[in-house]
């Protein structure tokens, strides 16, 4: 088709686009919407950011504190009280329902009783004695006829070889003594019972006569 059979009017597609330019392509015309609403959505995202990013810094919106985490509330079951806790084991007991008051122990009132001394078996230190050994018996500046008196009370309880006399001279005691050689001390522990002499007055001596010596010093208490 020539220019001259063309049947519409020239317009500004019918002006030849410059050098270089594409040919051939049609663009519609663009609306003012199309044109705006990118930036607007570019806009609102970095809005977003900006909103958020200073919401995390803060730690919270303005006017809304931060709360830290609560703990969770122990729940207690209905109809039910909340544990009491144990009781003191080591509280004071509660005195006597009857209203008595409870038992204390007595007070000390500083006089403590003192040991009583074992009974001396008397019959039992005779049977292991020689009733047949020499006793002396030896009035030290004690009573006067005391040391007869012991005499009397070992013949009675069936000694045979008993003596009574002076001390010569100072015996050194200050009590009622029993002085026994060797292999003797049975005999001696008897005659100490028979005449109320304490045991611990009994020791072993070097005699030179005589297998026991009673000193006499003060009255004697010959068992009964």
């Amino acid at each position: 088709m020539s220019k001259s059979d063309y049947p519409y009017a020239p317009d500004e597609f019918d002006v030849p686009a410059p050098e270089g330019a594409p040919v051939g392509v049609y663009r519609a015309p663009r609306s003012g919407w199309s044109k705006t609403w990118p930036f607007l959505l570019v806009a609102v995202i970095f809005a977003g950011l900006a909103i958020g990013g200073v919401a995390a810094i803060s730690g919270g919106f303005a006017g809304t504190p931060s709360a830290g985490p609560k703990e969770p509330a122990v729940e207690t079951p209905a109809g039910t009280d909340a544990e009491e806790p144990p009781a003191d084991e080591g509280a004071a007991e509660e005195p006597p329902a009857d209203g008595g008051t409870a038992e204390e122990p007595p007070a000390d009132d500083g006089t403590a009783e003192e040991p009583v001394a074992p009974a001396v078996d008397v019959a039992t230190l005779l049977a292991a004695a020689d009733k047949a050994a020499f006793v002396r018996v030896m009035n030290d500046d004690g009573p006067e006829g005391e040391s007869r008196v012991g005499k009397a009370a070992l013949d009675a309880q069936g000694f045979t070889g008993v003596e009574f006399e002076a001390y010569p001279g100072d015996s050194g005691v200050t009590a009622n003594s029993i002085w026994y050689v060797e292999n003797r001390r049975e005999t001696a522990l008897a005659v100490a019972a028979v005449l109320g002499i304490p045991a611990e007055q009994v020791t072993q001596q070097t005699l030179r006569e005589g297998d026991v010596m009673v000193i006499v010093k003060e009255k004697l208490t010959p068992a009964s």
